[in-house]
């Protein structure tokens, strides 16, 4: 198989692409012929060393999200059915090869199938670009303790700021967050962003770069806002606090724009706000297979979708530009950047 390695932390032009062996799948887990790869920010991330030095394996395949075909079952897998179409999250989660290849083996509990009424064309390019972006979202949404699951009118009476609504996971937060109810306010910093967080259904949208945001929120929500999904704490963290009601929550998973960022303990507690931090990588899988059955079901009901009618524009490069694809995620492309792994059929 065709596939993308590196054996080596440092810029795109680590990455190769090779010829391996197709992997076998073991106990438990599912062998996926892949037609699409999501790229994610932690993708190039890992692979340039922001966050550690060291290789975990001699050599690595990168990609935690794709979408394609089960090809072959390990042992003890009863679901998926070879020949469902599926999508994956958490693909190279703690092993050597992801879904930058043309097959992945992967744990069989992050396949999920597509839904049958989605055309290829659609269900593809949706499955890759699902992952980390949508359960994300969704354990932002649930992290404030009012809302355990996601779905209809679950969220309805509560009012939800999207941080950067115009990103990836901002998007999927809208979007869920609106199915499920909830009003929408999101802050973007530019007119052809607000356009894209109003496609995806945000009720209200603030362009912090021209107005007083913090105003403008609370001219929304006058006793504040319940929940915020927070993609850059060290830069918002004063508008957060300043618009959120009592006993709300900040969901913070990123960190955007500084590692740090200064508490003010006494205005902070005396609102009650919580934070809460998180990070796929060790959510707990009771969570993260909550947050895939919803997502599922959204895109089943079809209210989660992607291209720029849905605010999330999709830019699709080929296995052997994999570096190409990863550069223009670290440069900030606006919307879904998936790599073209093979046909459909």
């Amino acid at each position: 198989m065709h596939a993308i390695v590196y054996s080596e932390k440092g810029p795109s032009g680590v990455l190769r692409l090779v010829e391996r062996p197709v992997p076998e799948p073991g106990p438990g887990r599912v062998r996926v012929r892949l037609v699409r790869a999501g790229v994610n920010p932690t993708d190039w991330k890992t692979r340039a060393g922001v966050s550690s030095s060291s290789m975990a394996f001699s050599e690595i395949t990168p990609g935690q999200d794709g979408a394609g075909v089960v090809d072959a079952l390990g042992e003890g897998v009863r679901e998926p059915a070879v020949g469902d179409r599926v999508w994956l999250y958490l693909g190279q989660h703690g092993l050597p090869y992801g879904t930058a290849a043309e097959y992945s083996v992967l744990d069989a509990r992050h396949v999920v199938q597509l839904p049958d009424s989605l055309p290829d064309d659609v269900a593809f390019d949706l499955g890759a670009a699902l992952g980390v972006p949508a359960i994300t979202a969704h354990r932002a949404l649930t992290s404030g303790g009012r809302t355990s699951r996601l779905g209809p009118a679950s969220m309805t009476g509560q009012v939800v700021l999207v941080q950067g609504g115009a990103g990836a996971v901002g998007n999927a937060a809208i979007q869920l967050a609106v199915w499920s109810g909830a009003t929408v306010i999101t802050t973007i910093s530019s007119d052809a962003k607000a356009g894209l967080a109003a496609a995806a259904g945000a009720q209200h949208v603030v362009n912090y770069r021209t107005t007083d945001a913090a105003a403008a929120i609370r001219a929304i929500a006058p006793d504040g806002v319940d929940l915020i999904a927070e993609v850059s704490p060290a830069q918002n963290n004063e508008l957060d606090v300043a618009v959120a009601r009592n006993g709300a929550t900040i969901a913070i998973y990123a960190n955007n724009g500084g590692d740090t960022f200064p508490i003010d303990v006494r205005r902070t507690f005396s609102t009650n706000l919580r934070y809460q931090f998180m990070l796929l990588y060790t959510l707990d899988q009771a969570l993260l297979g909550a947050a895939a059955e919803e997502v599922n079901e959204a895109v089943a009901a079809g209210t989660l979708r992607v291209g720029e009618k849905s605010g999330l524009p999709l830019h699709h490069y080929p296995l052997a530009q994999t570096s190409v694809a990863y550069d223009a995620v670290e440069r900030g492309a606006v919307g879904k950047v998936l790599i073209d792994v093979s046909q459909p059929g």
